[in-house]
């Protein structure tokens, strides 16, 4: 994998439509960029070596499957070393949707999407606040995600 790729105008281009939508063939980037399909498709395979490009996917609204509550955890370890045992037992937790090893107030900051207050309720008290090496959390609710996108090229 090359990490030395560096992007320039065309690519950023491609990466803008296709974060917009990663449906769009080729042919159609090829069109509005004023080259042809296969230098499209060269760019992205060369950004995908690079690891500049990590995957296409489907985005899906939690909301209309059911998970009404968005929440925050702050978790504070015990000891530092306690995170990588703490680690691997959030990641079996399916409700754990993004975890950070952070600086500052916390040691781990994760993202939590459940059904509903008393999902939310049982996950605390009988999956996470057990957890021996955790000491104390902090559970923020958020109330709307008013801006969600992603870094642009």
């Amino acid at each position: 994998m090359s990490t030395d790729y560096r992007i320039d105008n065309l690519d950023k281009a491609v990466l803008s439509a296709l974060q917009a939508d990663a449906r769009t063939p080729y042919a159609e980037l090829a069109k509005q960029n004023g080259v042809s399909p296969g230098t499209i498709h060269v760019r992205v395979e060369k950004m995908k070596q690079a690891g500049i490009i990590t995957s296409a996917q489907v985005m899906v609204d939690p909301k209309k499957l059911g998970y009404q509550v968005c929440c925050f955890i702050g978790i504070n370890l015990k000891a530092a070393g306690d995170y990588p045992e703490v680690l691997a037992k959030l990641q079996a937790l399916p409700q754990v949707v993004e975890a950070y090893y952070t600086t500052g107030h916390y040691s781990i900051f994760t993202k939590i999407l459940i059904r509903n207050i008393d999902a939310l309720h049982d996950l605390l008290v009988n999956h996470i606040q057990c957890i021996e090496q955790i000491q104390s959390t902090e559970t923020l609710l958020s109330l709307q995600q008013p801006i969600m996108r992603q870094i642009q090229p």
